[in-house]
This record gives C-alpha cells, sequence and structure tokens, in this order.
C-alpha cells in the first residue's frame, strides 16, 4: 500500500493548527507599513522606513529563512535539527570552494553539496543509529567549525588573496531589477507621505539591484510550501513527522523519507551559508555566520512549522539586523515605541478576550516599562543596538511559544516494526 492524499485524516493531529487566510498576509504587511510610517512621523526617524534599510533587511533575511526553511523540512519528518549552524558552516565553504574554482553558479552547488553532506551526517546519526537529536545536532556544529577551518587553511591559504581564515574575493552572482522605476519610486519615498512613502520604498527595495539567490530563495519557499502540502510526497514526509508507525503501516519507507528530508534540510541550510559568503560578504571568513542558524531555527518555530512563517519570522528579525546596521541606536530607540504599543495592546487582548490574566498583565508592565524607557532616553547604547537581533529572537519565542504546536513525532527516535 502507498499513503496518499486521501489517507491524511490518518496521520494528521486530533487539532490541526489553524490556517492563516491568503487575504490575511497583504492586509498584515500593510499594518506593518502602516505602523512604521506612525513611527517615522511621530519620531521624525526616516531610517526606520527608508528603501535602503527594507533593502537591506531583504538581503538579511534570506539566509535565516533557508536555514529556516532547512529546519522545517528536518522537523516536519520528525528529525530535530539543532545542526543547522554547522551546515551553514560547512556551506560557507562550499561556496567559496565551487565559486573560486567554477563560477558563481558551482558556488550555489558547492554551498548545497557541502550543506546536504552535513544533514546526510545528522541523517545517520539520529535516524539509522538512534542518537539523540540534540547531541548529534550540536556535535556536528563543533565538527563543522573545525572542518571548515582545516579545510580553509588547506585550500585557501596559499591562494593570492587568501588567508588561513578567508576566502580571496569571489565572483559575483548576477543582479536583477526592474528598470525604469527606480527613480519615480525614490522621488516617492522623499516625499514623506504617510504610508504611500513607506509602499513606495518597499517596492523599491523589492525591485532594485536583487541578487538572483535572493529571488532562488523566495522561490524555494513557495516551491516548499507546494511540496510539502499539496503533494503525496509532502504528505508522506510530514506523516513522518506526525505519527511515523501509522505511516509505516500504510506503506511510507520511513526511513527513507526521513533521510531524504534531513539531506535536503542541509542542503537549505548550506545555501544559506553560501548566500552568506557569495553575495552578504563577498568572500568565505572564519565564523561568519555568526549564530544565524540557530536565529534562522527560531524563525522557523515563531513561524510554527509553516513555510509563510519562517518567512516572516525571518523577516522580522532580518529588520531588526538592518536597523542596528544603518539607524545605530536612534532607529532602535525609535522603535520601542511601536515595541511598547504592541506589547500593551497583546496584553490587554490577552487579559480582556482569552482570559489569560497573569501573561496578559506581564505583556502590560514590560509594554510600560519600554515605554517609560523610550521617554526618559534619547537614544540606545551601542552594546544593546548590536544585541538588538537576538533579544528581538527571546521576546518573540517568549510571546509566541502559546500558539504553537510541533508535529507530533518531533525529536522521537523511530525504530521499523515498533509498531506492530
Amino acid at each position: 500500500m502507498s499513503l496518499s492524499v486521501g489517507t491524511e485524516t490518518q496521520i494528521a493531529p486530533s487539532t490541526p493548527a489553524r490556517r492563516i487566510p491568503f487575504w490575511a498576509w497583504p492586509l498584515a504587511l500593510a499594518g506593518v507599513l502602516v505602523a512604521l510610517s506612525a513611527i517615522r512621523l511621530v519620531t521624525g526617524i526616516s531610517d526606520i522606513s527608508s528603501s535602503g534599510t527594507l533593502g537591506a533587511t531583504l538581503a538579511l533575511a534570506m539566509p535565516l529563512a533557508l536555514a529556516g526553511l532547512g529546519g522545517l523540512w528536518s522537523e516536519r519528518a520528525g528529525v530535530i535539527n539543532i545542526g543547522l549552524e554547522g551546515m551553514m558552516i560547512l556551506g560557507t565553504w562550499g561556496a567559496a570552494f565551487g565559486a573560486i574554482h567554477g563560477g558563481p553558479w558551482m558556488g550555489i552547488v558547492g554551498a548545497m553539496v557541502c550543506g546536504a553532506v552535513g544533514g546526510l551526517v545528522h541523517a545517520l546519526a539520529t535516524v539509522t543509529f538512534g542518537v539523540d537529536h540534540i547531541v548529534s545536532g550540536v556535535a556536528l556544529n563543533i565538527v563543522a567549525l573545525g572542518v571548515a577551518s582545516y579545510l580553509a587553511a588547506r585550500f585557501f591559504g596559499e591562494l593570492e588573496g587568501g588567508s588561513d581564515v578567508q576566502s580571496p574575493p569571489l565572483p559575483s552572482l548576477p543582479r536583477v531589477g526592474i528598470p525604469g522605476i527606480s527613480d519615480p519610486l525614490k522621488s516617492v519615498e522623499d516625499k514623506g507621505w504617510f504610508f504611500v512613502s513607506e509602499l513606495a520604498a518597499l517596492l523599491r527595495a523589492a525591485t532594485t539591484n536583487l541578487s538572483i539567490l535572493t529571488i532562488i530563495a523566495l522561490l524555494l519557499i513557495v516551491g516548499t510550501w507546494w511540496l510539502l502540502w499539496r503533494t503525496p510526497f509532502g504528505l508522506r514526509v510530514r506523516s513522518c513527522g506526525e505519527s511515523p508507525v501509522a505511516a509505516e503501516t500504510l506503506g511510507v519507507n520511513v526511513y527513507l523519507y526521513k533521510y531524504v528530508a534531513v539531506t535536503a534540510s542541509g542542503a537549505l541550510a548550506g545555501l544559506g551559508g553560501g548566500f552568506l559568503a557569495m553575495v552578504a560578504s563577498n568572500a568565505y571568513r572564519e565564523s561568519q555566520t555568526d549564530g544565524r542558524g540557530y536565529i534562522g531555527l527560531a524563525a522557523m518555530i515563531f513561524g510554527n512549522w509553516r513555510p509563510g512563517g519562517v518567512l516572516m519570522g525571518s523577516g522580522l528579525f532580518g529588520f531588526m539586523d538592518a536597523l542596528q546596521l544603518r539607524g545605530g541606536g536612534d532607529a532602535i530607540h525609535a522603535l520601542l515605541l511601536l515595541i511598547a504599543v504592541l506589547l500593551v495592546g497583546l496584553g490587554l487582548w490577552q487579559v480582556l478576550r482569552r482570559q489569560r490574566y497573569v501573561q496578559g498583565t506581564i505583556a502590560v508592565a514590560i509594554g510600560v516599562a519600554v515605554g517609560v524607557i523610550f521617554v526618559i532616553t534619547e537614544t540606545v547604547p551601542g552594546d544593546v543596538t548590536r544585541f538588538a537581533p537576538h533579544l528581538t529572537t527571546l521576546l518573540v519565542l517568549a510571546f509566541a511559544s502559546q500558539r504553537l504546536r510541533m508535529p507530533a513525532a518531533n525529536g522521537k527516535i523511530y525504530r521499523r516494526g515498533e509498531g506492530h
């Protein structure tokens, strides 16, 4: 027997996650632009919603989104993937090696192949040998760092422009855009109109000087949604993460699908590392991932193990990173006002609509405290500014944890025939 779409009800969770309708996404995006526009008008900080900041957000979000997408593939098949950071590290080296010896497109292939090797090792440890998923992932992160360091010294140390800790400059991937609209959009952005200027800035960021790898990453997000939620193959993968015993009784080769999913996870995370090497910095550098694999994992959890949520979470973390790089303490300080309003609103909603008095009271108290900090200060210290993306990760996961539902069999050791 084979598992088909018609059998989904046999392996679906008893309380499936509520799906967000398609029309809610553009409405949510419009709400974000309205909020940013209001903060810009109140504080006078234009960098908070400029096309430069939004363009940097898109570039900084893509490695996180690819890592989060890799985590989604693995965990939807029931394998926790803490090793995303290590797979990204391998991808940075693979991208540099491939680009130096075969051009920029071979850099993409090299990143995915090296990341896939890391995924295959993780699958071998967890699926075949039954190693604890967390232990395997942490070990992979440690080993990958050492392997990449050794390979960099071995292959880049003697090259002109290279060293033991970095590669020579890499050939660039093509960049694309829609000609003839950048200047008109810039003119509208400079008018400072409420919402309209923010919309123009967003359109300009999304249509000007985009790396081809950014477009590939966005297509991979859409493709993942279609493949995992609209095909029998995707149903089989997800069944391995929900109930592998039930999937086995329906004829699914659980081991095979777990191997495929975890290897694909490594390839996507490796591509995220390749993005850092080929687009973000144009060279391999030791430790250039800087914990982005963990933030990608956080984006996946925030996104409730769904591609659209991964993109949204990555965009949030990328925006905070872009804001602290471009606007510094003043821009982060302006954002405190928005954070205060959102926390107070969330707390009141928890109290009045959900009757969750403890959580709601805590959210309101924190929101009021953030508002007081905004009023009594004029900027944010540099140390806090640099920590802003990581602090955002912690806060978002803390407040989003109540609505999350991971795959039911995620992280559990599976052995063939155990249901008989």
